[in-house]
């Protein structure tokens, strides 16, 4: 109550954003990063902005050493180091493969075309894996994860709802989670 006034003042309470940056790994061959790869991934680190709490590599080799690159890059530690996150990559990526081989585009749309069960089952387990690491964040804090595409396309779609273009080599997105609301970020 406002003194002599008798009236209540609303508080406004601000909950800090939670934020997972989802990256795909730098150009490879094989599950080694190519030397072009790996400068990049250099270069990329370069220009991130640092600030993480967790690193998170899918568990793929490719996705580790972007993130080893990454973190050479930026000249900087994470305090957690590097963790692997297995629930980042399919385990059908065959199937995913065989979609790709089909469909009409590298989108999730077209992957839809060809096996809809594929993408609603692995956007519903994947979506629920971004979940739990943007859960496990403090207010304010940041996640860096690196894996694949299309699965980290499928991850967005599965917690957002929202459908992303592919995501090339070194690029991203960021989601963004405010007060149990998400929202999707492109990276520039």
């Amino acid at each position: 109550m406002l003194a002599g006034h008798g009236l209540a003042t609303p508080i406004k309470i601000e909950l800090m954003a939670r934020t997972v940056e989802l990256r795909r790994h730098t150009d490879a061959e094989g599950d080694f990063l190519t030397p072009g790869g790996a400068r990049a991934a250099v270069e990329i680190g370069r220009r991130l902005e640092g600030g993480y709490d967790l690193l998170i590599s899918s568990g793929a080799q490719r996705a580790t050493q972007t993130i080893a690159c990454f973190l050479a890059g930026m000249g900087r530690t994470v305090a957690g180091g590097v963790i692997v996150n297995a629930g980042f990559r399919s385990s059908v990526e065959e199937r995913w493969f065989a979609a790709a081989r089909q469909a009409p585009g590298k989108d999730l749309e077209a992957f839809r075309k060809v096996d809809p069960e594929l993408v609603e089952e692995e956007a519903a387990l994947l979506g629920g894996v971004l979940k739990q690491v943007l859960e496990s964040l403090k207010e304010g804090g940041r996640a860096l994860v690196v894996g694949h595409s299309p699965t980290t396309e499928a991850a967005v779609l599965g917690l957002t709802g929202q459908v992303v273009q592919p995501i090339a080599k070194g690029a991203g997105v960021n989601v963004v989670e405010e007060d149990g609301r998400y929202r999707v970020e492109p990276l520039t």
